[in-house]
C-alpha cells in the first residue's frame, strides 16, 4: 500500500476518533472495537490495503506488539498510586500469580484432552492466552493515581503484573516441545526463567524508576537544571529498563512495569502528594511552567503529570495501530467448526473459576468478584506471546492452530468486553453509589 494511501485512511480514522471520542465514551462500544472492524476492512479480507501474515512477517510483528505492550505496561505502571505495603495489593498480586497460574492449567487440559494439542503446545497456548491486556483495558483501569476503588485497582495492577509473568510459562511450554533448554527435572527454567527472572526484572525496573525519578527531581528543585523533555525521560526509562533487563537475562515486561511503579512514586518531601490535583501546565505560560517544575514542592507532582500525559497519548496511538494490524490478520486464520465451544469455555468457565479460585478468602464483593471474572480481556499481550513462539521454532501445524484460536479469542474479547464495559461499569458505580453511607 502506498504511503499516500495510508496517511490519508490514518488520518480518516484518527480525526473520526477526535471528533467522536466523548460520544463513544457514552455507548456500549469501545475505540477496539472501530479499529478492529477497520484493520478486518483493509486486510485480506477486504481491500487487501495490508497483508500483516504472521508467518511471513512475525519478526517485525513481534517488535511492534512488544513495542505497544512495553508503553502500555510503563503506563500502567504510573497510574498504580498506592504503596507496595497497602492492603490492595493483594487482589491484583492473586490474580497475576494464582489466578494466572490456574488459568494455565485448565487451558492445558483443554488443549490436550479437547483440543487434541501435544502436552507443550497446550502449555504454550496457555500462557499465550492466560495473560490479560493493560492496552485494550483502560476503560476498566484506575482513573488516577489516588484510584483506590478495589475493581479498577485489582484489574489495572493484574494487567501489568501477569503480562510479565506469564513468560515463564510461555518458556516451559516451549521446553516441552524440544525449543528451550529445560534443564534437568526442570531446574534450569525454575531457577532462571522462574525466579530469577522475575525477581531480576522487578529488582532492575524498581531501582532505575527510582534513582532516575529522584535524579530528575533533585537536580529540578535544588539545582533548577534538567528542566524539560519529560517525552525523553519516559522514553528513556522504557528504554534503559527494557534493556538493561533482558541484557541480564530478565523479563523486560516485568522491568518496565516496575520502573514505572517506582517513579510515580518519587517524592522531594516524606508524605507529599503526587498526584497533583488543580495542576494545568497546558494553560501556563512557559515561565510559570518552569517554576513548577522546578518548585520543591511541585517538582516530582510536575514531572509525573507531563510524563503520564505524554505516555497516555503514546499508548493510545499504540493501540490504533496494533489492533488495526490485528483486525488484518484475522484473514490469515482458518478455525475448525469443531474448535469453537473453546472460546465460550474460555470466557464463561476457565476466567471465573480461575478468579474465584485465586481470591478465595480475598476482601472483595461480591460484584467485584463477578466483573473481574468476566473483565479478562485478551489483547495485545497474547498477539505478542504467539509470534515470539513462532519467531522461536514453532512448527508451523501447531503455529497455524494456536494463530486461530489466539486471535479468534482476542477479537471475540475486544468485542464482548468492548460492548459489555460501559454498561456494567456504569451499573457498578451505580450499585457502590447506592451502598455508601449518606
Amino acid at each position: 500500500m502506498s504511503f499516500e494511501m495510508w496517511a490519508l485512511i490514518v488520518g480518516v480514522l484518527l480525526v473520526t476518533m477526535a471528533l467522536s471520542g466523548s460520544l463513544l465514551q457514552r455507548l456500549p462500544i469501545s475505540t477496539s472495537m472501530l479499529y478492529l472492524a477497520v484493520g478486518y476492512a483493509i486486510g485480506p479480507a477486504g481491500w487487501a490495503l495490508l497483508s500483516p501474515d504472521p508467518f511471513t512477517h512475525s519478526t517485525i510483528l513481534e517488535r511492534a506488539t512488544e513495542v505497544a505492550v512495553l508503553i502500555s505496561l510503563f503506563a500502567v505502571g504510573l497510574k498504580l498510586g498506592l504503596p507496595l505495603s497497602d492492603r490492595a495489593w493483594h487482589l491484583p498480586v492473586r490474580l497475576a500469580l494464582v489466578s494466572m497460574t490456574i488459568t494455565v492449567a485448565l487451558i492445558t487440559a483443554i488443549g490436550v484432552f479437547g483440543l487434541g494439542l501435544p502436552l507443550g503446545a497446550a502449555v504454550l497456548l496457555g500462557a499465550i492466552l492466560a495473560p490479560t491486556d493493560p492496552v485494550l483495558a483502560s476503560d476498566v483501569q484506575v482513573l488516577e493515581a489516588t484510584d483506590r476503588d478495589r475493581l479498577r485497582f485489582s484489574l489495572t495492577g493484574e494487567g501489568g503484573l501477569n503480562d510479565g509473568a506469564a513468560f515463564p510459562f510461555v518458556m516451559l511450554g516451549l521446553g516441552l516441545l524440544g525449543l528451550h533448554d529445560l534443564g534437568n527435572w526442570g531446574w534450569r527454567w525454575f531457577a532462571l526463567d522462574v525466579l530469577w527472572s522475575i525477581g531480576g526484572g522487578l529488582a532492575i525496573g524498581g531501582t532505575l524508576g527510582l534513582m532516575i525519578g529522584r535524579l530528575v527531581v533533585y537536580l529540578r528543585s535544588r539545582h533548577k537544571t534538567s528542566i524539560g523533555f519529560n517525552e525523553f525521560l519516559a522514553l528513556g526509562l522504557i528504554a534503559l529498563a527494557y534493556g538493561l533487563a533482558v541484557f541480564s537475562h530478565t523479563y523486560g515486561f516485568l522491568a518496565v512495569f516496575a520502573a514505572g511503579l517506582a517513579l510515580q512514586r518519587v517524592k522531594e518531601h516524606p508524605g507529599q502528594d503526587n498526584n497533583a490535583n488543580g495542576m494545568k501546565p497546558g494553560l501556563q505560560s512557559r515561565q510559570d511552567q518552569t517554576e513548577l517544575a522546578s518548585h520543591p514542592r511541585y517538582a516530582s507532582a510536575y514531572m509525573m503529570q507531563e510524563v503520564r500525559g505524554f505516555n497516555e497519548q503514546l499508548e493510545h496511538l499504540a493501540e490504533v495501530a496494533i489492533v488495526l494490524v490485528v483486525g488484518s490478520m484475522l484473514a490469515y486464520t482458518y478455525l475448525p467448526v469443531t474448535a469453537v465451544w473453546f472460546f465460550p469455555v474460555l470466557l464463561l468457565v476457565v476466567r471465573p473459576v480461575s478468579v474465584w479460585l485465586g481470591l478465595l478468602g480475598a476482601a472483595a464483593s461480591r460484584d467485584q468478584r463477578i466483573l473481574i471474572s468476566w473483565f479478562g480481556i485478551r489483547g495485545i499481550g497474547s498477539i505478542y506471546y504467539l509470534l515470539y513462539a513462532i519467531n522461536h521454532g514453532l512448527p508451523l501445524p501447531l503455529a497455524e492452530q494456536i494463530t486461530a484460536l489466539t486471535l479468534t479469542a482476542v477479537a471475540i474479547s475486544i468485542v464482548l468486553h468492548g460492548i459489555s464495559m460501559t454498561p456494567l461499569m456504569n451499573l457498578y458505580a451505580r450499585r457502590k453509589k447506592r451502598r455508601l453511607p449518606r
